[in-house]
C-alpha cells in the first residue's frame, strides 16, 4: 500500500485533472480540494473521484468552463444554475457571494441546480469558520439521480445518501459536523468495491432486502441498497434525508428524487451562512462555544477510553498523521489512478 505526500497528491490530482480536460482554474481547485478530502480522511471524497469526474467530462454530463449563472437574488439570499460545471468550483463561487451577504446581513442562504459533484460538505464549513467566522449549513441531494437507499421497510432506493454538515468557528479549530443521512457514504462502498473488498455489517442490503457484505450489490441490476442511519430507528436518517431532498432539489428549482432521473448525476445544494456578530454578539457566541466545548470534553470517561472526541477531531487528528506519514491507498484504487495517469501521460508521483 503506498504513501504519498500530501503535496505530491495535490499536485498529481491537478495534472490529471488538466491532462483530461478540465481548466487551470478548474484543475487548481478541484485537485487540491480532493486532496484535502483524503488528507481529512475522507478516501471517498478524494482523488478516486478524477476517472469518474473526466469520464463524466467526457461523456457531456460535466461542463467545463461554464459560469454559475443567478437566476434571482436578494440581499440575503441567492438562486444559482451550475450549468453542470464541476461541482467544487461552482459551489466554491456560491460560497463566496453569500459571504459577503450573510457579513452585510446576519444570514446568507443560497442554491444550486444543474451542479455536478460538489465534493466533501465539510471543507465549505471549514472554510466558513476558519476565513471567516462564520456559522454553516450545508447539504445536498443527487439532483433526482443515483438513488441509493431504500425507506426504512423498503427494498427498492428512493433516495440519495443525502449528506448534511453543519461548522462552528472556535478559538481553537473548528467544529465540523459532517455526514451522510445513510449507514455510509456511496463513495465508501465505490472504494470498497474498486480495492475487492467485503463493506461492514449493517451498510448494505442486497435487491431481496437481506444483509450483504458484498459492495457490488450497490451496483446491480436489480440494486441492493445502502441502509438509511439510525439502525433500528431508522426512520429518523430517513426522514432527515427526506427533509434535505426537499431543501436542496425542491428550493433551487432543481429536482428531487423520482423514478426516471432526467439528469446527469450530480447534486443540489443549500448553503446557509449566520454571522454571529448580527445576532448574540461575537464575544457571547465565542464565550459560549468555548465553555460547551470545554465542559463537554471533561466528561469522564469509562474504561479503555483515553478522551471525549468532538465534530472535526477525528479529521484533525488524520490531518496531522498523514501530514506526516502520507496518505494511504490500497492497491486497487492507487492501480486505477497509476493506470488513468497512463494513458493521460501523467507521471504518477514517488511513495514515501
Amino acid at each position: 500500500m503506498p504513501s504519498i505526500a500530501f503535496e505530491s497528491l495535490s499536485s498529481f490530482a491537478i495534472s490529471l485533472l488538466s491532462a483530461g480536460g478540465a481548466t487551470e482554474e478548474e484543475a487548481a481547485v478541484i485537485g487540491p480540494s480532493l486532496a484535502t478530502a483524503n488528507l481529512r480522511g475522507y478516501s471517498s471524497h478524494g482523488v478516486m473521484r478524477i476517472p469518474f469526474y473526466l469520464d463524466m467530462l467526457k461523456q457531456g454530463d460535466i461542463k467545463s468552463g461554464v459560469e454559475l449563472d443567478v437566476i434571482s437574488e436578494t440581499q440575503s439570499s441567492i438562486a444559482t444554475d451550475a450549468n453542470w460545471g464541476f461541482g467544487r468550483l461552482q459551489a466554491g463561487r456560491l460560497l463566496s457571494k453569500l459571504v459577503d451577504k450573510a457579513k452585510s446581513h446576519g444570514v446568507a442562504i443560497g442554491t444550486i441546480r444543474n451542479c455536478a459533484h460538489a465534493g466533501r460538505l465539510g471543507e465549505y464549513c471549514e472554510i466558513a469558520a476558519n476565513e471567516h467566522k462564520l456559522v454553516s449549513m450545508a447539504m445536498v441531494n443527487t439532483h433526482g439521480a443515483a438513488r441509493r437507499v431504500a425507506p426504512p421497510g423498503g427494498i427498492r432506493p428512493r433516495l440519495g445518501t443525502n449528506p448534511l454538515a453543519m461548522g462552528v468557528p472556535t478559538e481553537g479549530a473548528p467544529v465540523i459536523l459532517d455526514f451522510s443521512t445513510s449507514a455510509t457514504a456511496e463513495g465508501k462502498v465505490r472504494v470498497k468495491n474498486i480495492a475487492g473488498e467485503q463493506v461492514p455489517d449493517g451498510w448494505l442490503i442486497d435487491k431481496d432486502g437481506n444483509p450483504t457484505n458484498d459492495p457490488a450489490t450497490l451496483y446491480g441490476s436489480p440494486p441492493g441498497t445502502i441502509l438509511p442511519m439510525g439502525g433500528p430507528q431508522a426512520y429518523k436518517g430517513f426522514g432527515l434525508a427526506l427533509m434535505i431532498d426537499i431543501f436542496t432539489g425542491a428550493l433551487s428549482g432543481g429536482l428531487c428524487a423520482r423514478e426516471t432521473p432526467i439528469t446527469p448525476k450530480g447534486n443540489c445544494v443549500f448553503i446557509m451562512l449566520i454571522d454571529p456578530c448580527h445576532l448574540g454578539g461575537a464575544e457571547a457566541f465565542a464565550r459560549e462555544v468555548s465553555q460547551l466545548v470545554e465542559f463537554v470534553r471533561s466528561c469522564p470517561t469509562k474504561d479503555g477510553v483515553d478522551e471525549i472526541l468532538l465534530p472535526g477531531d477525528p479529521e484533525t487528528k488524520n490531518t496531522s498523521d498523514m501530514l506526516a506519514n502520507g496518505i494511504s491507498f490500497d492497491p486497487g484504487n492507487w492501480s486505477k489512478l497509476v493506470g488513468l495517469a497512463a494513458e493521460l501521460g501523467v507521471a504518477p508521483p514517488t511513495a514515501m
